[in-house]
């Protein structure tokens, strides 16, 4: 009896293929973890590789955990001296095994996004750069980009063209500052290792042997650095078996690389293709949908999923003429759904392209009282873009909102700090008068900066301004006049990142809105705008046990 007993002919296929490049094509729902997971058991258990040779790469700390697990159900406490992990926390643990040699501290720390940004502003504020004219988020993401092309800072510098060359000197002092700390970004784990490998062959050649067997899982959503070192490590012995799904790359936004997946035979001539089409989590009729669409990418490997189990309902096409009536159409067919005890709230999925088109659908949901829970997202309102142009709205209702304005007076940076900001609350306090008043009087308030009073004084005109047109403009006017004169706009566009462009769609998403309220309500108000929008999102939660209609980006 085998351990690969319960597989099907195509997955017992790709877990006893155990020499050679092998490509593991696995369409959706076809079982790759558990291909995975019974080809290290059998390298262990029948061909007799000892685990400690083995390693296997994942993308999430979730995966290489439940890899792992499923392992040791099968292998026992073998699987204990497998090297499973991130590519990141493989990349960790040779730098600390090997730091003297590779010239680093072997206590080195690593920086998340907060520590990248905190170190980012102190080279922004030694180059004497106002945030307000680069944002940190912007620096980072293009220092990010140039890493993952493993471009070192004198190389970016000698490539950059002329809007580049700023960032090129922040590139050089950011690493500077990183050597200083003895700190390590997430991007330069993976680099590092593949240069140090690169100038230490002797170390390489230790790891190379070392591995007899590399597993590499979703290879379509590997970036240059993660393919280099793959390369590196499967040189030697060439067992190395990579998973994925070229009609499932999807995050070119991160650095992913779909050639790395479809040039893999370029790289591997003597490559064995294993295809695993045989899906167990969808019906007939939806793999029959989903083929016919996937069937028109350009530059694919090619495969066909079907399942034996039921045809399942036809597949609905619904063409509606505005985003407000997709929402709608999508709510009654689940209340229908729900109510005729088919499926129950907690069987419904909705999944858009980005986070920005969640409004209607939240709305429409808040609107029927159904409960949802939004996967891997912010609910639309409690944004922050949202909230913080929500907030100069109502101080124009209701100037005595001292809560809006605190939220609002540096966003964007104004150069207002929290010192200037508690004097000017001081003051307001003593007088009685709410924040807006005290603004009005900046000649009398005590112990403040010039700058201060002067760019406390900008904002009072912006607010003033914006209050005159309050009569004069339509809501959907006064939001977009608030967003650009706010400078909002220009701050989002400034970043010149994904998480900002995110950011403008969500913008543009709640001006639709403010056009689809005046548009229906001709004699609304901002107040009954406003209004309208404070009650849904003080709405209550519900303990809903499970039983939420769950929202979430296809990411």
């Amino acid at each position: 009896m085998s351990i690969l007993d319960a597989l099907n002919p195509a997955q017992r296929n790709a877990a006893e293929t155990s020499g050679g490049p092998l490509l593991i094509l696995a369409g959706a729902g076809s079982g790759k973890t558990r291909v995975l997971t019974h080809r290290i058991a059998f390298l262990i258990k029948e061909v007799g590789v000892p685990p400690w040779r083995i390693l296997a790469a994942t993308f999430t700390n979730k995966a290489a955990g439940e890899m792992r697990e499923r392992i040791e159900q099968l292998v026992g406490s073998a699987a204990a001296e497998l090297w499973i992990g991130t590519f990141h926390s493989i990349c960790a643990r040779i730098l600390r095994r090997q730091a003297e040699g590779f010239g680093l501290d072997p206590n080195f720390s690593i920086y998340d996004e907060d520590d990248r940004r905190a170190t980012i502003r102190r080279v922004l504020d030694a180059h004497q750069i106002d945030e307000r004219e680069l944002a940190p988020r912007a620096v980072i993401s293009q220092i990010s980009r140039a890493k993952n092309a493993m471009l070192d800072p004198l190389e970016f510098a000698h490539q950059a063209n002329e809007h580049q060359r700023q960032i090129a000197e922040l590139y050089a002092d950011y690493e500077r500052e990183l050597r200083r700390n003895q700190a390590l970004d997430f991007d330069d784990l993976l680099i590092e290792v593949v240069r140090q490998f690169d100038r230490h062959p002797d170390i390489l050649q230790t790891y190379q042997e070392r591995f007899e067997h590399l597993l590499v899982d979703e290879y379509q959503d590997t970036n240059r650095p993660q393919y280099l070192l793959c390369r590196q490590l499967a040189a030697f012995h060439r067992n190395i078996c990579v998973v994925g799904d070229d009609d499932q790359s999807i995050y070119q936004f991160r650095g992913a690389d779909i050639r790395n997946i479809l040039d893999f035979e370029r790289d591997y001539p003597d490559t064995c293709i294993v295809r695993l089409e045989q899906n167990y989590r969808s019906t007939g009729r939806i793999l029959a949908a989903a083929n016919a669409v996937i069937s028109h990418n350009q530059g694919r490997k090619g495969k066909e999923l079907w399942t034996d189990g039921p045809e399942g309902d036809p597949v609905a096409v619904v063409e509606c003429d505005s985003d407000r009536r997709e929402a709608r159409h999508v709510v009654d067919a689940i209340r229908r759904y729900d109510r005729l005890g088919r499926y129950g709230l907690g069987d419904a999925a909705v999944l858009y392209r980005t986070n920005a088109q969640s409004r209607p659908f939240e709305e429409e949901l808040q609107r029927a009282r159904l409960p949802y829970v939004i996967v891997g997202g912010i609910r639309f309102y409690d944004r922050r873009e949202i909230r913080d142009v929500l907030s100069y709205l109502r101080l124009l209702v209701n100037p005595a909102d001292d809560i809006a304005l605190r939220r609002i007076v540096n966003t964007p940076r104004r150069g207002i700090g929290d010192t200037s900001l508690a004097r000017l609350q001081a003051f307001a306090q003593a007088k009685g008068w709410s924040l807006s008043t005290a603004l009005e009087h900046l000649d009398d308030a005590p112990n403040l900066s010039g700058r201060a009073q002067k760019s406390l004084a900008a904002f009072a005109a912006l607010i003033g301004e914006l209050m005159a047109a309050t009569d004069a403009l339509s809501l959907p006017e006064l939001g977009f006049a608030v967003v650009e004169k706010s400078g909002y706009h220009a701050m989002l566009a400034a970043e010149n990142t994904p998480e900002a462009e995110a950011r403008l769609q969500n913008l543009d998403q709640l001006l639709a809105d403010m056009t689809e309220f005046s548009d229906a309500n001709p004699d609304s108000t901002l107040a009954t705008y406003l209004e309208e929008k404070s009650l849904l999102t003080s709405a209550d939660e519900s303990d809903n046990n499970g039983n939420a209609i769950t929202l979430m980006t296809l990411h």
